[in-house]
């Protein structure tokens, strides 16, 4: 504790040492200051009088603006030349007049001289520098007479030098001053190094995570009652930080478990809290892509919503005991339903919760029509396999030509039958057993690459054009394989039913609690709204015939679904603006 005790005492001399050394020095060097401007004021006060002197010869002889200042010579009497030098000069630099050089005329121009512009911008100015007529150091004073510049200067000598110089006695005075106080600072760091240095270990200990040490123990006297404050209080503090902690981890675990979309606001509409269902369903609604939570007050869609905010923010209500304004909404959109509920607090903050109704009555409307969908999607491809096979049977002097041809048709209808039952077993693994897909780290812009790749011949043969604002940098934590078939399917669907020549647009455009947000859209027919609820069903086709005409099963969407729902994430499915289909999903971030 002595080291210790010595190296805080040591530190606080130097801080209050070097803070006086600080001020003790700036006050020298303004005491310098101000001293060397007033002997300076001097001597310009006396080198103005022989301005002045000048000054009314000049216009006592009435030749201020006419040549002939040779006549100046004759204040010698006054002003000797061996002790000031008399300089007039025109605004324009020429010298007309010098009392210590005979060729003045032949002096070079005195425009740019210092003295001469401060006298002809400011009326007047000093300068200290070596002549270029004389080579003898002068100290000039310039001041401005109608139209003339009329300069005084003494030799920058010794005596002048001297005379400019502070006096030593003000600095041996500080010096006493500065030691004197050194030693003052030197026993007050002395006294207070006890405390401090306790209170220095307590921080180290706490800094480190480590207890508040219980035998801490200070002196009797301030410093040493506000080291016992500030330990109990910190005690106090991190109990309280603690069990706050603990609860908004709950909180904010709770929320992203929740399949509501909740997000809290401040009183000036300042997002606090949010989850991920909160931005999915809100972009759904809105029918746009909201960067923030914040957005959702500017948008027509939730204009009720946001009318009702501003009323109560806006009123006079008084929040007080338990009974908070509070309303319900219904919002449609694209044949999904919602509610929305807006909560206030007492301090003027509230809750936006978003609850999708629709979900319950699609699961109970696919759960019914699963058995009948099956059995209709595999009589399809068995019927025409058993009538091509009943037709070679039946006819046995058929050409080899026509057996190989429905033998053909039969194979082809039995590899439809074959993916059929393959994307049938996926979707049943993906729901019952998502377990059995490890996660990994995934690359998305590597993979959409690869997708695009697998589908070239496809893409180049209608002309597709691919759109991609995917970073290099944006990793999921997801099977490869399911993300892959979540790309792929969604690109086949953009090939089979886009059409020739349109643009499809892939975009991972927000990241937020754990998700990346990601856009999959082209800008083909698209399809009525109507469709937009169901599009995710099992078999569920917009146009049946056309569907199995381009060979689809019916589940791609569907894999695409409950792959990115095994993840955590989630999809929908809307209308894009400028016509189109948009997809709107999110997986988990690395």
């Amino acid at each position: 504790m002595g080291i210790g005790q010595r190296s805080i005492k040591t530190r606080l001399f130097l801080y209050y040492f070097l803070l006086f050394a600080v001020f003790s020095v700036s006050v020298i060097l303004f005491q310098e200051y101000r001293e060397r401007k007033f002997r300076i004021e001097s001597l310009e006060s006396r080198l103005k009088e022989y301005t002045e002197v000048t000054a009314r010869y000049i216009r006592g002889h009435g030749f201020m603006e006419v040549p002939g200042y040779r006549s100046l010579d004759s204040l010698r009497v006054i002003i000797p030349p061996e002790e000031i030098r008399i300089t007039l000069i025109t605004p324009d630099g020429r010298v007309v007049y010098d009392n210590l050089v005979r060729d003045y005329e032949k002096m070079e121009n005195h425009l740019h001289r210092r003295e001469v512009e401060l006298a002809l911008t400011e009326g007047e100015g000093y300068h200290i520098r070596e002549s270029a007529s004389t080579k003898i150091a002068f100290f000039y004073y310039a001041r401005r007479y109608g139209p003339l510049v009329i300069r005084s200067a003494v030799v920058y000598d010794r005596e002048i030098r001297n005379f400019l110089r502070s006096e030593p006695l003000f600095l041996l005075y500080f010096l006493v001053v500065f030691v004197v106080f050194g030693i003052m600072l030197w026993a007050i760091a002395h006294r207070l190094g006890d405390s401090v240095s306790k209170l220095r270990d307590f921080i180290l200990r706490v800094s480190r995570g480590e207890e508040s040490p219980s035998d801490l123990k200070f002196s009797n006297d301030e410093l040493g009652s506000i080291g016992r404050e500030i330990t109990r209080l910190y005690d106090q503090i991190s109990k309280a930080k603690g069990e706050l902690n603990l609860e908004k981890e709950k909180l904010i675990s709770h929320l992203h478990v929740l399949k509501e979309g909740v997000a809290f606001f401040s009183g000036e509409k300042k997002v606090i809290l949010s989850n991920s269902h909160f931005m999915t369903y809100s972009n759904i609604i809105s029918g746009d892509l909201m960067d923030t939570p914040e957005e959702i007050l500017r948008r027509e869609s939730f204009s009720d919503v946001t009318r009702f905010i501003n009323d109560v923010l806006s009123s006079l209500y008084l929040f007080s005991g338990g009974d908070f304004p509070r309303r319900e909404f219904s919002l449609s959109r694209e044949g999904r339903h919602y509610q929305v509920q807006c909560i206030f607090f007492q301090d003027r903050s509230f809750e936006i919760l978003i609850i999708d109704n629709t979900q319950m009555v699609k699961r109970s409307i696919m759960k019914q029509q699963l058995t009948s969908n099956i059995a209709h999607e595999l009589k399809t491809p068995i019927s025409s396999v058993k009538g091509y096979l009943e037709t070679v049977k039946n006819n046995r002097d058929l050409e080899p030509g026509r057996i190989r041809y429905f033998v053909d048709k039969a194979f082809m209808q039995t590899e439809r039958l074959s993916l059929l039952v393959s994307d049938i077993a996926l979707l049943n693994k993906i729901e019952e057993s998502s377990e059995l897909y490890p996660r990994e780290l995934v690359r998305v812009a590597a993979l959409i690459s690869e997708v695009a790749e697998s589908l070239g011949d496809a893409l180049r043969s209608k002309e597709i054009t691919l759109d991609i604002k995917v970073e290099d940098w944006v990793v999921v934590n997801a099977n490869t394989s399911l993300v892959f078939s979540i790309f792929r399917n969604l690109l086949e669907n953009s090939v089979h039913y886009g059409g020739g020549g349109i643009t499809v647009f892939i975009s991972c455009y927000r990241e937020e609690g754990g998700f990346y947000y990601f856009s999959f859209a082209d800008n083909g027919p698209g399809v009525d709204e109507e469709h937009l609820s169901r599009f995710f069903e099992r078999f569920y086709r917009v146009d049946t015939g056309r569907s199995r005409k381009m060979g689809g099963t019916g589940l791609g969407l569907s894999i695409v679904k409950n792959a990115i729902l095994s993840f955590r994430g989630e999809i929908s499915a809307r209308t894009r603006q400028g016509g189109g289909l948009e997809f709107l999903f999110t997986l988990p971030k690395n």
